[in-house]
């Protein structure tokens, strides 16, 4: 049960990377390296639980790299109800990447600061 969570938080993570990193839209097929970047390097820092983390260098990276939009587009009901939203644009803007206010990422939409 617990390797099924990290898996799905990885996978949410991947998907909260790609919208991070890039403005650009690409087909899922395309991006499914930037989600398990993001899984293996950022799925610790955007769980539902615990507080907000500082990312590890290995997670900016891959975020920085990520295609945001693609990600987006993979993001499912069932990542959401892994990952904290909130905590995926944390971990971009910590990262130095630019997510857009009104962005739609999944089902959720970037606030407005």
């Amino acid at each position: 049960m617990a390797v099924f969570n990290i898996r799905c938080l990885a996978l949410a993570v991947l998907v909260i990377a790609g919208i991070v990193i890039s403005g650009g839209q690409v087909s899922a097929q395309s991006c499914q390296g930037d989600i398990q970047g993001l899984i293996s390097q950022c799925a610790q820092y955007v769980g539902k639980s615990g507080p907000k983390t500082p990312p590890s260098q290995g997670c900016c990276t891959v975020v920085q790299k990520a295609d945001v939009p693609c990600v987006c587009k993979s993001i499912t009901k069932e990542v959401e109800q892994i990952i904290s939203m909130e905590k995926v644009v944390y971990v971009a803007q910590y990262c130095g990447k630019t997510i857009p206010h009104g962005m739609k990422c999944g089902s959720y939409t970037v606030p407005m600061v």
